[in-house]
């Protein structure tokens, strides 16, 4: 599910590939990769206080993709400049929707920009298509019901994307501070190479900080964050790496941490 900058220059101006640039549409309009499309973030959330990175109706969703043309007959390749986690949770997004062929840009556009790659100034004018709204991949999403009927199923590990004091509860972006019992703790930034932030570190290195947390291909993965935002990169770092039960629990912790019925732990 990732494309290096070069991939992706290779690919442009093909028939049958859509370069979608997620995020600010006002930065879209000063620089953009030549002949991508923008898509509003926020066509891929659904926002009910508190929760806030929930998912959108299936048919909703699958209008506003088809409004930029996006249609299972087209390979979609999505980035940001935000880190990538926009570009991962329309990944994710596509998945949960079945569609057939997607990726992200390794590094979004910053890393495009340091490869000296060329840009573009002027809006593409999309071309509307045809997107089922049918969900295809329903395993791509779990509520926090199946969450708390397996907190102490050995097969099922819980994997919190967010910063290492939202883990402990030093943090608390929640009426709560603290975790989903028994979740280990492997913060997003973490995942990118500190000498090329926003590109990923190697696949080794990945693996390795992976393994340390007992995260194995055997088990089912389900990860969070605070809305889905950060974990959708987690997502799409543990599908490119052939982790294939992997979930992700939308709700997050603007859900789970404002639902008082549900169990916290924090670290000391």
């Amino acid at each position: 599910m990732l494309l290096s900058p070069q991939q992706l220059n290779d690919r442009l101006g093909s028939a049958g590939v859509l370069v979608v640039d997620v995020g600010d549409r006002s930065r879209y309009q000063k620089t953009h990769i030549p002949g991508a499309v923008q898509l509003d973030y926020e066509v891929l959330v659904k926002r009910e206080p508190p929760a806030m990175g929930l998912a959108p109706e299936p048919d909703c969703l699958a209008r506003d993709l088809a409004a930029v043309g996006i249609s299972d007959d087209i390979e979609v390749v999505a980035y940001d400049s935000d880190g990538c986690g926009k570009a991962s949770r329309l990944a994710w997004s596509l998945d949960w929707l079945g569609h057939p062929r997607h990726f992200i840009l390794d590094g979004g556009l910053q890393g495009w920009l340091e490869s000296d790659l060329p840009v573009g100034r002027e809006p593409t004018q999309p071309k509307p298509a045809y997107l089922d709204g049918q969900v295809r991949a329903p395993h791509c999403l779990v509520d926090s019901e199946w969450v708390l009927q397996r907190l102490n199923d050995p097969e099922v590990v819980l994997l919190d994307c967010r910063t290492r004091e939202e883990y402990t509860g030093e943090q608390s972006l929640a009426e709560r501070g603290g975790h989903i019992p028994g979740a280990v703790h492997l913060d997003w930034a973490d995942l990118k190479d500190p000498e090329a932030a926003p590109a990923l570190r190697s696949e080794a290195e990945l693996r390795a900080m992976l393994a340390e947390r007992g995260v194995t291909a055997e088990q089912d993965i389900v990860v969070y964050c605070q809305s889905h935002h950060r974990s959708s990169l987690m997502y799409v770092v543990l599908r490119t790496l052939g982790f294939a039960g992997v979930r992700a629990y939308a709700g997050s912790w603007s859900e789970w941490g404002n639902n008082p019925d549900l169990p916290v732990a924090v670290t000391e």
